[in-house]
């Protein structure tokens, strides 16, 4: 991947503080993929010009700081922020609508699920920070929640893959499937979980009337 080698290359020469601000720059929409930006973090750990633990904590910080200024910037500004011209080119009509039906679907928990949307990641922080329904402490935990799952697997992928490129890229293919997988299996176990709560309730109730 030509993306990969190029973020490698500039990676290796500024380290994390290039690392945190590409990071950055993925949460205010700008198109690069956050995945093959942790996983290139972790290559320059696997050769020896960073330590992989702290390249995890870097790219945790990175992706919440980001996550976090889209989501305050909903926040404080409200709808006056999409008249802004670098918001209005993420936040088309079109994704604007998808977003709104996601949310009128599934609550808040898209924001957990948000993080492995991308091109709609963005765009829900955003919107969800415009709604004022969920608190920005709550935001956090969702939102870090589903950044323990994705940045340690796309980080320690790229430092074991460091010197077999075949094997990395392989595996990076494998490990957005079996994300979207994991979530896909989360959301089965949350939802079996919700119907048997709201039907233990119901007999619950139906009993004491």
């Amino acid at each position: 991947m030509d993306s990969l080698s190029l973020l490698v290359s500039v990676f290796t020469d500024y380290g994390y503080l290039a690392v945190f601000l590409v990071l950055l720059a993925c949460g205010f929409g700008v198109p690069i993929p956050e995945d093959i930006t942790l996983v290139a973090g972790g290559i320059i750990a696997g050769l020896g010009y960073a330590n992989v633990h702290t390249m995890f904590f870097v790219g945790m910080a990175g992706v919440l700081v980001g996550d976090s200024v889209m989501f305050l910037l909903g926040r404080y500004y409200g709808a006056h922020v999409l008249r802004w011209r670098w918001v209005a080119r993420i936040m088309t009509p079109e994704r604007y609508a998808a977003v709104q039906d996601k949310f009128s679907r599934y609550g808040n928990r898209v924001l957990f699920v948000a993080r492995f949307l991308p091109g709609l990641r963005s765009p829900i922080f955003l919107t969800a920070g415009m709604s004022h329904c969920i608190s920005y402490w709550r935001f956090l935990l969702l939102d870090g929640l589903a950044a323990l799952i994705s940045v340690p697997i796309w980080v320690y992928l790229g430092y074991y893959g460091a010197y077999n490129h075949e094997w990395l890229l392989l595996w990076i293919k494998r490990g957005q499937t079996g994300i979207l997988i994991l979530i896909a299996l989360i959301a089965v176990i949350v939802g079996v979980w919700y119907w048997r709560h709201r039907r233990c309730n119901r007999s619950t109730q139906a009993t004491q009337d």
